[in-house]
């Protein structure tokens, strides 16, 4: 007994000592080893007590409600419906917005990045960001015009006019490079065939004629058929799925009076099965394919939906050069 009142229970570790079981030993022993007595602990004893083995209470975890609420999303079933969404806004907005991007940067990418300029007396080589309206610049064979210019005093330049949208198709309507002479006007990303000349800058960025068409893809916003067909569609399904629960609402409550919880149940079940959740995800994919393939045959498409608009056209219009009218 005094080895055992050597190390008496004040601490959690000795509280649960094999060789000492407070539920079987005699209370006068139960006292010794808890070292208290029938008249109880002051209250320093029970502060310093309070202190080693804690309050009287089961722990409790701090709980998030919203968590707690997003948990019963937490399962296979969710994840596939949630991954869906996802791909739907991803594919549907993303790539709408991404498409507008690689639009704008596939036309800047067809200007020049280096350029010749007369500077302080001398011909330097500098960054054709750099340029500004009346730079004297030097154009020759195999050059891109880094801005709108007028020819000066030189001799005259075979130009290949590409389009801003069409490398094949030349901006003015002629197929072959043209032939440009002093005083002639020419466009930032036309290319040099033959002939070597200086040239003054008249416009430059997004005041150019290179610069007004990028802006101009970059700012379109049209609403094209096929999403006007996707927003009937839409809200033809909101409008049959409104009908359909205040019709079922009045059959189960007022009529056959069912309980709050299974009318619920039954008006989740129609408002899910009622929406086509699979369709956004389907059109998206299947039009970012398109897109993709058209990409790679060099064409720049900045709405996805016009993919769908393009294939459904019954009469083409264009010139001999192949530029849409």
């Amino acid at each position: 007994m005094a080895e055992d009142l050597d190390k008496p229970l004040l601490d959690p570790e000795n509280f649960n000592r094999e060789g000492i079981d407070l539920e079987r030993i005699p209370l006068e022993e139960v006292f010794e080893q808890l070292r208290t007595s029938r008249g109880g602990l002051s209250s320093e004893d029970a502060e310093a007590r309070l202190i080693i083995f804690g309050p009287n209470k089961l722990e409790e975890k701090p709980e998030n409600k919203f968590l707690k609420f997003l948990s019963f999303m937490w399962n296979p079933l969710s994840w596939v419906m949630e991954a869906a969404a996802v791909m739907a806004i991803v594919l549907a907005n993303g790539g709408r917005k991404n498409n507008a991007g690689n639009a704008a940067a596939a036309l800047m990418a067809r200007l020049a990045p280096k350029t010749k300029v007369l500077r302080d007396g001398h011909w330097q080589e500098q960054d054709a960001a750099i340029l500004v309206p009346g730079d004297i610049i030097s154009i020759k064979l195999g050059d891109i015009i880094p801005a709108d210019a007028r020819l000066l005093e030189g001799d005259p330049l075979k130009i290949d006019q590409a389009n801003i949208f069409d490398k094949l198709n030349s901006l003015t309507g002629e197929s072959l490079p043209v032939t440009k002479r002093t005083g002639d006007e020419v466009f930032s990303g036309s290319t040099c065939k033959h002939g070597e000349i200086e040239a003054v800058v008249i416009a430059t960025g997004v005041h150019s004629f290179f610069g007004k068409a990028a802006h101009l893809v970059d700012s379109t916003e049209v609403i094209g058929h096929f999403q006007k067909v996707l927003t009937s569609i839409g809200n033809f399904c909101i409008c049959s799925i409104a009908v359909g629960m205040i019709l079922e609402i009045i059959v189960m409550f007022p009529i056959q009076h069912r309980s709050y919880r299974n009318g619920i149940n039954n008006l989740l079940v129609l408002l899910i099965g009622g929406i086509p959740i699979a369709m956004p995800t389907v059109l998206s994919v299947t039009l970012a394919i398109g897109s993709h393939r058209l990409s790679q045959q060099g064409a720049i498409t900045k709405r996805m939906t016009a993919i769908e608009e393009m294939a459904g056209m019954d009469v083409l219009c264009s010139d001999k050069t192949g530029i849409l009218l």
